[in-house]
């Protein structure tokens, strides 16, 4: 049996130390090296887990096959960025960055340099979404898709819910039609000042090529919600990731469950990262996916931060 690979982790957030338990739970990686801003603290790390006050001197290719990024948005960039220089490579947190020219950048520099990076829009790695997505040519085009995602917080000073609640909605409805939209907006439909940042409601239109048109609704003033429903010529095929039956499919007035695995999305996607490492992937699949996310969000924040609905010119 192969040596677990070795990571490093950069943030021990809230999703960081859900990496922290995820790669705890997986045999062929093991956590090495954890970076902080909180070293002295309590943390749920292995006992030779080394930790680090400043993260730049976690990346040291010589004690790590590869390094996950999960720290808040604007540190993306630059984290990955040197995370490449070191020639590690890197898994990085949804949205990959804030800004389509730091993320073109960093999509330039992994390819010149030769080094996997790779995005955790989660949603992605779910068993219930993979299925959906493998089923639904069988039932024809998507006409449209209506997608609903919130839960009362986080409310973030320095990421609104567009990028937050939305980088995974756009990332699902990216990757299922396989094309960009033509058209994006977005309006607010509720907005308010709260302790520690902005509480709002706000919905993403998008039109695309094939005719298809998506809707998102996204929240951090809701009961906690992930719907994400398509609609086929044939059928509707929906994805609810807090329901008991994760994917319902519904042709002819009857619905039906499908059957998944209970795989958590968490794991594949470490997992899939770790493989890629093993195999000295070159594949720039999720890289691309995660800049076409920014390039949509960034299309969409000027109406969402002004509260009118606008069609970005520019935006196809």
């Amino acid at each position: 049996m192969a040596a677990a690979l070795r990571l490093g982790l950069i943030g021990a957030g809230r999703w960081g130390r859900n990496y922290i338990r995820t790669v705890a739970s997986l045999p062929e990686v093991r956590l090495v090296r954890l970076a902080s801003r909180n070293p002295d603290g309590a943390m749920p790390v292995p006992a030779d887990c080394a930790i680090f006050a400043d993260w730049r001197e976690l990346l040291d290719p010589r004690a790590l096959d590869g390094v996950i990024v999960a720290t808040p948005p604007r540190l993306h960039a630059e984290m990955a960025s040197r995370a490449i220089d070191a020639g590690l490579p890197v898994l990085v947190e949804k949205p990959l960055t804030m800004d389509v020219a730091e993320a073109h950048s960093l999509r330039d520099h992994a390819r010149e340099l030769g080094v996997f990076a790779m995005v955790d829009h989660v949603h992605l790695f779910s068993p219930a979404y993979r299925m959906l997505k493998s089923i639904q040519p069988r039932y024809g085009a998507i006409r449209a898709i209506h997608g609903e995602a919130g839960n009362y917080g986080p409310y973030r000073p320095d990421v609104p819910v567009l990028w937050d609640w939305g980088a995974h909605d756009v990332a699902m409805c990216l990757d299922l039609v396989g094309a960009m939209p033509t058209r994006t907006g977005a309006t607010v439909l509720e907005r308010k000042s709260l302790e520690g940042g902005i509480g709002e409601t706000i919905r993403v239109e998008l039109a695309f090529p094939n005719g298809a048109g998506a809707s998102l609704r996204l929240s951090n003033l809701m009961q906690k919600c992930r719907r994400f429903a398509v609609a086929c010529e044939r059928a509707s095929l929906v994805y609810d990731d807090l329901a008991a039956q994760k994917l319902v499919v519904t042709e002819g007035g009857s619905g039906r469950a499908i059957e998944i695995g209970d795989d958590l999305p968490l794991g594949i996607a470490v997992s899939e990262f770790a493989e890629a490492i093993a195999a000295r992937s070159r594949d720039t699949t999720s890289l691309e996916l995660g800049v076409r996310v920014v390039e949509v969000l960034a299309a969409c924040a000027p109406a969402a931060s002004s509260g009118s609905l606008l069609w970005p010119t520019g935006s196809g």
